[in-house]
């Protein structure tokens, strides 16, 4: 009797110790973090916004953050403003920042004097969704013209109207609407804009002729007639436009871009953190909720591994850099 008495009051203090000490190891690793503020570095009601908005506000009760997170917009320089906020964020991942692959693959070969180095300043969090881009055009190019090569003749014929907007300068759209150009040997004016809410306006309004942005943007807009996609960058069509041909099926396959928006941590952030952080993202990426409000503004769900995540963006590296080499565009500052 003695011994089991002994037995028992020896397993319960190693259970007690056990237990101690794994709420110890716990409360050590900084998790569940209070709230998790999310930096975005383009204008609030943009696509890439509400897919931010939405996943950020699943973080609430799950191993990663005990509240929702928030969004911190800080519009400008393409992105730039949030991330070089993220460099000198705290590393124990109360701040996160999304941002399209631009801003990691394609701006080291655009910006001289980039303020953060995408590959050691920061890592992958997780991805988000998947963008198609689209081009469409508004009331000042004419009804007859209904794809990508009566655009192009129509551009020709008229390269006094010829422009095109995007939603930053050095992005993936900008980019598209250029090698559009180039290949196909006619002047193609751009005008980059902060963000794709206010060049979806000017299109609308007839200021401009056509805009190269994440299609989602257009959706609301093409469907009440007030604007038409003529190409998304898909490798196949868009599930929310089905009856718009992509850039490739129209015989412009090297127009075909998926770009992602992908959540990112400043460097040295905790590996058992980015871990919890990536599961919660994925999680986020199953709620109806969610998944209805990507559909709305045309994001395609696309979670995965902070490891599929660097991978994507350094093949992403290489893809651009000649590619940009070619367009010939650099900014200094």
């Amino acid at each position: 009797m003695s011994n089991r008495r002994e037995f028992i009051q020896s397993t319960l203090g190693a259970a007690i110790l056990g237990s101690t000490a794994f709420q110890q190891a716990w409360a050590q690793s900084g998790l569940p973090i209070e709230q998790v503020k999310v930096l975005y570095g383009f204008p609030p009601g943009s696509s890439g916004d509400i897919c931010a908005r939405r996943v950020a506000e699943k973080f609430g009760g799950t191993p990663y953050s005990k509240n929702a997170g928030i969004i911190d917009s800080r519009p400008g320089a393409g992105g730039q403003i949030a991330l070089n906020l993220l460099k000198s964020a705290p590393a124990d991942g109360s701040v996160l920042a999304m941002t399209p692959f631009s801003a990691i693959s394609l701006y080291p070969h655009i910006f001289k004097n980039l303020q953060y180095k995408p590959f050691e300043d920061f890592i992958p969090v997780g991805t988000a969704s998947m963008i198609h881009h689209g081009f469409a055009v508004g009331p000042m190019v004419p009804a007859s013209v209904k794809n990508v090569k009566d655009f192009v003749a129509w551009a020709k014929a008229n390269p006094a109207q010829a422009s095109y907007g995007s939603p930053a300068a050095g992005s993936t759209p900008h980019f598209i609407g250029a090698l559009l150009g180039l290949n196909q040997n006619f002047e193609f004016k751009h005008v980059p804009y902060r963000g794709s809410v206010p060049g979806v306006t000017d299109v609308v309004g007839g200021q401009i002729a056509c805009m190269f942005t994440p299609h989602g943007d257009f959706i609301a807009n093409h469907k009440a007639g007030k604007m038409r996609i003529l190409a998304t960058s898909g490798k196949t069509r868009s599930p929310f436009v089905p009856d718009v041909a992509t850039f490739a099926e129209q015989g412009f396959p090297e127009l075909t871009v998926e770009e992602w928006f992908g959540f990112y941590a400043p460097a040295k952030t905790p590996a058992n953190v980015v871990q919890a952080a990536n599961a919660a993202i994925n999680a986020a990426l199953k709620d109806k909720g969610v998944l209805d409000a990507l559909t709305v503004v045309g994001l395609i769900p696309f979670g995965g591994t902070a490891a599929d995540q660097l991978k994507s963006s350094q093949v992403e590296l290489e893809r651009w850099g000649p590619l940009i080499k070619r367009i010939g565009f650099s900014i200094d500052s």
